[in-house]
């Protein structure tokens, strides 16, 4: 008898045994996973297919501040996108082949389009530049369907801090809190009236519960304590901004009517706990030092300026790298305990213990 094929009944009976029935279905569901390298894929079990990239065209493009544009995306067949909810990102491939990630702005309730905004940073990796320089009505990309790190929770008092374009993530949220209820609130700052992105649809929201505050008008930043002070009694914090910002709002939240804090930065988080170590590239490559204060991304790509990178905070994956040698800190949220035991490694995020040397197949 086949080994793969249960008999037909467990006691030799002419027609299939309901136990040995659900007891196959139960191992086709869950044998594979169970973890244990001992244990080999279910053979009765297809083999998953990775989900193949979205096919986006741009069909509008608008300016909505001094240095930011929104673009609008859609199936190029008109077919309905898949859901997202508030907080939810997109990563887009751009026609030089970087990969960038963009939190959408739109109404999750509409399938038709995402909405992006970016603003143009000349000093920055080039992704936004590209965005701003080549992306019109007409342009064709592929994107990773959307994910969600920054989860809107819908608490029944919410407080949402925005900095600059980090309106983008919070502007569905504002949508959210005011469809269903909620008691809600939301600060929108920034340098001058002219650099803040969605302020007409801000407005057009609840004026009541919009603040928006900038730093020309009011004498400089606001202080941690003046923005939380904007908290109904036990509200839920969603933050996102500038590094300084979400700093001033975490030393300022225990002296707050707020009760919790949720946040998603801008870039890379300030490294902590960090030792100087070193990178080879190749087994006979130069060694690169690292030190405690900057990440191996940053240092690699100063010899390989092609490298590609995304979300700086270990969760997208772009940077992944081989690891051919050294025993490397994983501080990424990302990789899985076999992929890392496989050696990959995110050097946006991970490091190495003080004199020790990574060797990375770069």
């Amino acid at each position: 008898m086949d080994l793969l094929t249960p008999p037909p009944d467990l006691y030799g009976r002419p027609r299939v045994d309901a136990f040995i029935r659900r007891l196959t279905a139960f191992g086709d569901r869950y044998s594979p996973a169970l973890g244990s390298p001992l244990l080999r894929r279910n053979p009765r079990r297809a083999l998953s297919r990775p989900t193949p990239p979205l096919q986006l065209v741009v069909t509008d493009r608008r300016q909505l501040a001094a240095v930011v544009i929104e673009l609008s995306l859609a199936d190029p067949s008109g077919s309905p996108l898949p859901p997202w909810q508030p907080g939810a990102h997109l990563r887009l491939a751009l026609p030089s082949g970087r990969e960038r990630h963009y939190s959408l702005s739109g109404d999750p309730a509409d399938r038709h389009r995402y909405r992006i905004a970016v603003r143009r940073l000349p000093e920055g990796g080039g992704g936004s530049v590209e965005v701003h320089d080549t992306l019109h009505p007409g342009a064709r990309l592929t994107a990773r369907r959307p994910r969600n790190g920054f989860a809107f929770c819908a608490e029944p008092a919410v407080l949402l801090l925005a900095g600059g374009i980090g309106i983008t993530p919070l502007l569905p949220m504002a949508r959210e809190a005011q469809r269903h209820g909620l008691d809600w609130r939301l600060v929108h700052v920034g340098r001058s009236a002219d650099t803040l992105p969605y302020t007409d649809e801000l407005r057009a929201l609840d004026p009541h519960r919009v603040v928006l505050r900038t730093d020309d008008e009011h004498g400089g930043v606001p202080t941690g304590a003046e923005l939380l002070a904007h908290a109904p009694r036990g509200a839920a914090v969603y933050c996102c901004g500038p590094a300084p910002m979400l700093a001033a709002v975490q030393r300022a939240l225990d002296g707050s009517p707020a009760c919790a804090l949720h946040f998603e930065r801008f870039g890379a988080a300030p490294i902590t706990g960090g030792a100087p170590f070193a990178v080879r590239l190749g087994t006979g490559g130069p060694t690169l030092d690292v030190p405690a204060d900057r990440s191996a991304l940053d240092v690699l790509r100063e010899a390989r300026p092609d490298l590609p990178y995304s979300c700086h905070q270990g969760f997208c994956g772009t940077c992944e790298v081989r690891l051919l040698a050294g025993t490397p800190e994983h501080r990424d949220r990302r990789l899985t305990p076999e992929q890392r035991a496989a050696g990959a490694l995110l050097p946006c995020v991970s490091r190495a213990a003080e004199g020790e040397t990574l060797v990375l197949d770069v």
